[in-house]
């Protein structure tokens, strides 16, 4: 298994976000997690990119706790926040930074942000902080692509993109360079990953009450 979370709960303060989950998900699989708002979707998400500690459960994401051995779990995955983080850099350094830390390839990078239709060397100058929700989306989905990862966690890719940017996001999922990536996003827009999808997970009320292939 990719992604091994075995009962887990989390809380925050009196409020228990997510109640004894437990979610395998294999290599390959295209798994989308469904619910309504405060369900405990991007909680999860986090718990499994180690970002939160568990009050109690477990989680090995690529055979390593993404807590205590960051480094191990998360060299081969990549992440796209719903909420851009405010992050201390220019576009330029975002993308040296981004280059040294993973390897990937800047010019690819830059070719993802041309199918976004984002010339993004016009702006390596700007703070990555000034730039518009849309256009910081596309820049993080860039390098989110080209860095090649086996495990792809999408939390609303598409929330900040227009009609053509959600378009173009679908089309490079569906390319057969990711078609052995193992993928889990949290998305409304079910219809736009239809195609690439082969699960279901729906989260009420900080606990898994459907899990179905597609």
């Amino acid at each position: 298994m990719v992604i091994e979370a075995g009962h887990i709960s989390k809380s925050f303060g009196p409020q228990n976000v997510l109640n004894d989950v437990s979610l395998n998900i294999d290599n390959g699989e295209r798994v989308i997690i469904l619910g309504q708002n405060g369900a405990g979707k991007t909680t999860l998400l986090r718990c499994l990119l180690g970002q939160y500690r568990l009050d109690s459960g477990s989680v090995r994401l690529c055979g390593a706790d993404p807590v205590t051995d960051r480094q191990t779990a998360l060299a081969n995955v990549a992440f796209i926040p719903q909420l851009p983080p405010p992050l201390p850099f220019s576009v330029h350094e975002l993308f040296r930074y981004a280059s040294c830390t993973s390897g990937l390839d800047v010019h690819e990078a830059e070719h993802y942000c041309d199918c976004f239709g984002l010339s993004v060397k016009e702006h390596y100058g700007k703070a990555f902080s000034k730039l518009s929700g849309g256009m910081k989306q596309k820049v993080l989905a860039a390098l989110a692509f080209a860095r090649h990862a086996s495990v792809m966690l999408f939390d609303e890719p598409t929330a900040n993109l227009d009609t053509e940017g959600r378009r173009v996001f679908g089309e490079i999922i569906r390319d057969s360079r990711f078609s052995e990536t193992t993928m889990v996003f949290i998305s409304h827009r079910l219809e736009e990953l239809n195609a690439v999808l082969n699960r279901a997970v729906w989260l009420d009320l900080g606990k898994v009450v459907k899990d179905e292939k597609l």
